[in-house]
């Protein structure tokens, strides 16, 4: 059996060599490393594949979210709501900017928010919401968007874990997540599920004057070469990074159905065992399984990695310590730890198991019986 790996970059590269390397010798080629056409190229077809109007690509998903704060016009004390269960980046940008952020617990099942928990939190200073599409299905967004369209609050999405899922309106449209708020942020770090040789980013919104604004603070804020609008950052997407996830994009329908092939494999094998609970996917949303998430007994948890390991089968726990209770955090956030008793439980009894394009079925059927043999 091969070994197994959390993520196996270098079997996906296997198998798409000779255009990676054609495109990025061709890129190194022409010598065009910043803003080529290769970058344009990326970005045109990113919009198609998204249904949005505008995407600024940039340098980092980090960056995309500091960048989408910065052209919404926020000033410091404003205050932003954002789950306490997720990456650091979507918060930390909220500090970084003098904002407030206020963190609000997630659903047991599906790990994200709602429009409920939002609207628990919503305050005269609130301007804007971070909603994260986590672990590859979209948050329920209708009720959300209905919410802040009556209270006039800016939505940007986290899609970082979640590019090219479906979201359905109740009226039967579907949307990509990350075209659903005002602006839409992602990350194409190696790891992900639309993922470059390196760092990389991208934000996305359908108001043109909005895309406009949004291209000009990643350039320095300027307009044209010299002149300047806007205080801004220079977060740009170099074009060997984007001639790979141009290749990458023309994939991720693929790669999103090889995952959903590892995801209902586990499924399957896991239900039965008492002990596990399996994802739970949202009736309205595609999921695109950037991770597979289960939950087991807190006191079981740390127990199972350990024995996963001795085994050859790595796993990750995402996230071992809510957002709210992390030390950074501790004197600009508002929320009270002990208001997120979802997000306690799932730090103590979520664990991630190998999850990527190129598993087989060998190496699922041995990772499901070593489970089963844990739990017996």
């Amino acid at each position: 059996m091969i070994p197994i790996q959390m993520v196996d970059l270098k079997g996906q590269y296997k198998a798409i060599k000779e255009e990676i390397n054609a495109a990025v010798l061709d890129c190194i080629e022409s010598a065009a490393f910043i803003n080529g056409p290769q970058v344009k190229s990326f970005k045109n077809n990113l919009e198609r594949y998204l249904g949005v109007s505008s995407v600024i690509p940039c340098a980092n998903g980090t960056d995309a979210l500091q960048i989408a704060l910065m052209a919404l016009g926020l000033k410091p004390g404003d205050e932003v709501i954002v789950p306490a269960f997720t990456y650091v980046a979507t918060a930390e940008v909220i500090g970084l900017l003098g904002l407030t952020p206020v963190m609000v617990d997630v659903d047991i099942d599906t790990f994200n928010t709602t429009a409920e928990l939002i609207e628990a939190a919503i305050t005269d200073k609130t301007r804007a919401i971070v909603p994260v599409h986590l672990f590859g299905q979209s948050v329920d967004m209708e009720p959300i968007i209905h919410l802040c369209e009556k209270q006039n609050i800016f939505i940007i999405e986290d899609n970082a874990q979640a590019i090219g899922s479906d979201y359905r309106f109740s009226d039967g449209k579907t949307q990509k997540t990350g075209t659903l708020g005002h602006i839409g942020c992602t990350s194409f770090y190696p790891s992900k599920n639309l993922g470059a040789y390196g760092d990389g980013g991208a934000i996305f919104t359908n108001d043109t004057a909005l895309g406009k604004q949004l291209h000009m603070i990643s350039s320095h804020g300027q307009s044209k070469r010299y002149y300047h609008d806007y205080i801004g950052v220079n977060s740009r997407l170099d074009s060997i990074q984007a001639a790979i996830l141009d290749i990458k994009l023309s994939k991720l329908d693929e790669y999103i159905r090889a995952r959903q092939f590892v995801a209902h494999y586990y499924d399957n094998n896991l239900v039965n065992i008492p002990a596990v609970k399996t994802p739970v996917c949202q009736h309205n949303s595609t999921h695109v399984y950037h991770q597979y998430t289960i939950k087991v007994p807190s006191d079981k948890r740390n127990k199972l990695q350990d024995f996963l390991k001795t085994k050859g089968i790595p796993s990750m726990i995402y996230y071992p310590v809510p957002l709210n209770e992390q030390k950074a955090f501790k004197h600009i956030t508002k929320t009270n730890h002990s208001k997120l008793p979802v997000t306690k439980a799932l730090c103590n009894t979520v664990i991630s198991l190998p999850i990527h394009t190129e598993m087989d079925e060998e190496q699922l059927e041995y990772i499901c019986k070593s489970i089963m043999t844990f739990f017996n």
